[in-house]
Formats: structure tokens, sequence, C-alpha cells
């Protein structure tokens, strides 16, 4: 390198700096995937170079050999990577190795808890790339030049890792960028060619670019170093150099496919499952499509990036092609190397063609059946996929009508035949111990399980024996507002409009509501004239068992969950009143019905409108109010 000019000091991004503090003592334990990091993105860089070179064969420079050199240095105690991929100019590396550009990084920051073996995992999900090198290192350079620039806006990066770095130009003869890690004291096993070559074959096999190193000296009879033949030491490709994706299923064991998994997804973390498909015919492609075991930092930014590496005749054309799957399976890793699209592509020609609609469809299909078969033959699996990426599956069916039946397959809910909140109840676990002349599936909606489960609403259904779903996610709601039915069965909610059992209620039931509501009717009407301003009617009920009296919405209300997203993002919510419906059989009622004092009817009617809207998981409009009419009751009884 020649002299360097421009030379100037700069500081870290905050986020920089926390993280590089954080993951030398987090990930230390974890030390030796610095290598990984490094040529997985050595490896983009070469892929990035063949790409753009499509329609500029000027770049190669006369050097279309891509390839990843990896070399040591062990008296200076030096571990060099480089390649001759597309490289960077000197906004690329103060952009790239100066900030985190990553959408979410505050909210991940807020996540690091301090805890080394918590942290280690989240800082996995984040992907660390290139700020590995300080695991190992107390010092990095880089050296770098963009691809088709002169020779002398070469740049050189230099770091302790602390809180600074120094940038300068440098002439730099060939593209591409070199990386030299000056190892920490205690780190010198890793300038040594054999544990180097381990590390290489262990996680960085499957690259598909050569990773090349010197061949070192045999040994001897005695143990020690022969004397090399020739005075130019050779050089050997380290690892196989063959597209994971592109080889026999047959021949890749489980441990390539993990590697490979966090070489495109930098998740520390092994898959959950995957499924590697080559298909031939008319839409020929090859797909390898991994599920994680844990939820990415970013998962609810929609906007954050996703969607799969896509390759073209085995030519790496693009990150995060978010065109080939549906949002709602934006948390899936993979690659899909198609023949049908043609190489001169963008985002833009994508978008318009017919090919990507075919692959989306077939890759969508794909996933949900991988999904399907996991929950089938591994259900401690499919929990822990469900726990970690259900409230995103239930963005489908309003997403993806045509697939509808495939995701409310997927669907798990806790329910009331079961002891846990654990989501473990499928739909088709649900109809098949449905009630002989149960019509519906019935749900409720809470904040949480165990308004759910309390819920007043519930009662006549434990005196039946019919099981009930009990949804408690925020989304869950909007999600029944796009689903009708499943199985030829639809779908009720049972704090919803007037509730129908079906044939479940004998005529001898039916009979004795009847009754009982005639029976009511001069309570009703004075009820119906107290609460005109708090409820749109009042009517007997036959749901409830044990509690005096419920809530009920009309049957195309807006329920709470929606009201709280809504007012939540600003938005206008439609006035609507609930109906009171009481149980003529509960002393509080009865009571109620003989009081002769109309203003102390009105007060104890209020108490129980407001208990009501309470054990439903509601909130009082004038809480002060409720607390000042039971107080006073309390002290009448009292006396």
């Amino acid at each position: 390198m020649t002299t360097e000019t421009q030379k100037e000091t700069l500081g870290f991004q905050t986020e920089v700096k926390q993280l590089l503090n954080l993951m030398i003592h987090s990930l230390y334990s974890n030390k030796e995937i610095f290598l990984r990091e490094l040529i997985s993105n050595a490896s983009d860089a070469a892929e990035k170079l063949r790409f753009e070179a499509l329609s500029n064969g000027d770049l190669y420079e006369d050097d279309g050999d891509l390839n990843i050199r990896v070399s040591f240095n062990e008296e200076a105690k030096t571990v060099t990577i480089e390649d001759n991929g597309i490289g960077m100019s000197r906004s690329d590396v103060i952009e790239h190795l100066g900030t985190i550009a990553k959408s979410g990084t505050a909210n991940f920051m807020s996540q690091l808890t301090g805890d080394q073996a918590k942290d280690s995992q989240l800082i996995g999900q984040f992907g660390v790339g290139f700020y590995s090198a300080f695991i190992v290192a107390d010092k990095v350079d880089v050296f770098t030049r963009r691809a088709g620039t002169p020779v002398a806006e070469g740049v050189h990066w230099s770091s302790a890792g602390e809180g600074e770095f120094t940038i300068a130009t440098v002439d730099k003869p060939k593209r591409g960028t070199q990386i030299v890690l000056h190892l920490k004291e205690g780190e010198e096993e890793f300038a040594n060619g054999h544990r180097l070559r381990a590390l290489v074959r262990k996680y960085s096999d499957h690259i598909a670019m050569p990773v090349i190193m010197q061949k070192e000296a045999a040994l001897g009879a005695e143990g020690e170093e022969e004397e090399a033949k020739d005075t130019q030491p050779e050089d050997e490709t380290v690892n196989s150099a063959t597209a994971l994706w592109t080889r026999n299923k047959a021949d890749i064991s489980d441990d390539e496919y993990g590697e490979f998994y966090k070489h495109i997804s930098h998740d520390f973390g092994a898959p959950l499952t995957w499924g590697h498909n080559r298909v031939e015919g008319n839409l020929e492609y090859t797909s390898l499509l991994y599920v994680p075991e844990n939820a990415p930092y970013d998962l609810w930014n929609r906007d954050a990036p996703k969607g799969l590496k896509l390759y073209i005749q085995r030519v790496f054309v693009m990150d995060q092609a978010d065109q080939f799957l549906p949002l709602y399976l934006r948390f899936i890793k993979g690659v899909v190397d198609s023949n049908n699209l043609s190489l001169n592509v963008s985002r833009e020609i994508l978008q318009k063609d017919p090919n990507v609609d075919k692959l989306k469809s077939a890759l969508t299909k794909r996933v949900l059946d991988m999904l399907t078969k996991l929950g089938k033959n591994e259900p401690e699996k499919y929990a822990t996929f469900w726990k970690a990426f259900g409230s995103v599956i239930k963005e489908g069916p309003a997403e993806d009508y045509s697939n509808r039946d495939k995701i409310l397959k997927l669907l798990r809910f806790a329910s009331t035949h079961t002891d846990s909140a654990e989501p473990t109840v499928s739909l088709e676990d649900y109809v098949g111990r449905m009630k002989e002349g149960q019509e519906k599936i019935y749900y409720v909606t809470a904040e949480n399980y165990n308004t759910a489960k309390n819920s007043p609403h519930l009662e006549i259904f434990r005196k039946k024996g019919i099981e009930v779903i009990l949804m408690t996610e925020r989304i869950d709601e909007w999600m029944m507002s796009h689903l009708f039915d499943f199985d030829g069965k639809s779908f009720q909610d049972v704090t919803k409009g007037e509730l129908e059992l079906g044939s479940v209620e004998t005529e001898e039931e039916k009979k004795a509501q009847e009754e009982s509501a005639k029976e009511a009717e001069g309570l009703v009407e004075r009820l119906k004239e107290r609460l005109k301003d708090q409820v749109s009617d009042v009517r007997v009920t036959h749901r409830l068992t044990d509690s005096p009296a419920c809530l009920v919405l009309n049957a195309y209300d807006m329920g709470a969950q929606m009201r709280q997203i809504m007012e939540a993002a600003g938005q206008a919510v439609p006035d609507s009143k609930p109906v009171f419906e009481i149980n003529p059989e509960h002393p509080l009622i009865q009571k109620l019905d003989h009081e002769p004092d109309e203003d102390r009817f009105g007060e104890l009617a209020l108490i129980i409108l407001d208990q009501a809207n309470l054990s439903a998981g509601g909130h009082l409009d004038d809480p002060s109010a409720y607390v000042s009419r039971l107080n006073k009751l309390l002290l009448e009884l009292s006396q």
C-alpha cells in the first residue's frame, strides 16, 4: 500500500459501541464464529459482484476467478480474510462499518438485559457480521476498493473496537476487501493453519465460493516438517465450494443444513425445521426453506427487511426478495433458485413477471405443508413454533384466502377443555369433540386467559359440557372478523348476539326460558327505563347459571379488543351500547325486582351493570361513581 491520504478519525454510532461491548462479553464462549461471519460477508460480496457484472463486465477488471482467501501469520499473530468481490467505497465503509444500518436497532438494544446467556441468543438473532471480528481481535484493519473505481481510491479502515475508527485513502491494486485481525493475547490459537481449516470445514463448507488457503508443509516420520520440494507455496481449496441447495438431499447432513441456515440468517441458533425441494417441469426451481426456532427482534416491524435469497440459474441476484412469500410468512428464511426468471432482473421487473406469482403460490404451499407436517409429527416442536410465530400466522386468513383452510388447520388456542393457558387446541381437535347436535364453533375473546376462562358468558357452556375456545391475543378479534366457518361449522362469539345452542338445548329448556322471560317482563321494563342511557336493550338471559347479569354485544358490534387497537392507532371508534342480560333466578336480581324505592332500584341496577362490565374485562367510565354507590350500599347493610 502507498502513503495514506485524507485520513480522519470518526466515532462509532452509539449502538455500535453498545453492541461491541456486549458482544465481546456475551459471545466469548462462541468466539470461533467470527470466521464464519467474515467468510459469509466475503461470499456475499463476491456474489454481488457476479450479479452487477452481468450488466457491466468491466467490473471483473480482467479477473473473473472469484474466491475467498484465508491466511495467517503466527509471528505477527494475525489472521487475514480476503475476497475479490464487489468491495467498498469510502462512503460505503463509513456506512457499513461505522453504523448498524438495521431498522429496529433501538428496539433491539432495549431488549438487551446484561444476562450473557440471554443476550447471546438475542445478539445471534440480530446478526453481528463484521463486528464479530472484535471477539478475538483487539485491532482490525480493513483494506478495500470498490470494483470499477481507480486504484488510488482504495480505503483503509482501522479500529480497536472501542469508541472510534480511522479511515484513509490508499492505493489498492486489487478490487475487493482484505480484513486483517490482530489477535488479542490468548487468542493465538487462531493463527494456525490446522485450526482455521477445521473452522472453514465446520462452518463454511457449503459456501459456493472457493475458500483458499496455502498448503501446509507435510510432517515427516519424526514429526518434523519436511522441506518443501517447491519454493513457491501451493494453494488449495479448503471447502466443498458447491452451493448446498444444488446437492442431493441424501448427501447433506443435518449439521450441514444447520450451518447453511446460520450462513443465510446470521442466527446463532439452529433452525426448527426445513424443507429442501427441487421441482422440474414448466416451473423449474429449487428451494431450501427454514423455520427459525426464535422470532427475530423486528418481527412486528412489517417494514423490516425480509424475504428469501434469490438466485437465478445459480447466480445470486438479491437478498430479501420479499415477492416470493406472503407477509404472514415473513419469518421464513431460505433460498430460491429459479430457471424461469431472467438474469436481467430488478425488484420492479419481479413485480410484473407472471412466473413470480407462480413461484409465490408454490413456495407458500411448501411452507404451509411443512408446518402442517411439523404440527402432526412433532407437537413439541410445533408448540415452540407457535409460541414464536403464532400471532403472525393469525394474519394469514385475511391476507391469503386461497390458502385459508390450510392456515386454519395451523391455528392453536386454549379452551375450556384444557387446564392450561398454553394454546394446544386445533380447530380439528375442537370439531372432533363437538357435542351431538352442536352446530357452531363457540369462542370468547378477552384481554387475558383468566378473564376469558372466568367469563360469565361461559356458564351455560360449562353446564352443558360444550367446549369454548379462549382467545386472548389482540389480533384474535380482527382475525375472527375474516373467518366465517371451518369444516362446515360457523363461528359464534359467545359475547355477541342472542345465544343459539341448537339442538343441544331440549324443548323443555327452551319452554322454561320463554316462561322465565314472560315472568320477568315487569323488571325488564323498569331496567330499560332506568338504564336507557347506558344500554341498548335489556332481556332475560339463558347464558348464566351463577352470575346475576352480563353484557352482550350486538351481533355486528366491535369488540373490546378491536376498540383498543383502533383507539391506540388514533382511529375513530363507532358508538355502540351493549345489551344488558339478567338472570331472574339469581337472588340479587330477585331482590332488585322487589325493590319498591325507584331511586334505590336505580342505584342497585347501576352497581350490577358495572359489575357485569368488570367481569367481562371492561373498564368503567366513572370508577369513582361505582365505588361511591357500592360504599353506600355497604353502609346500609352494616346498619
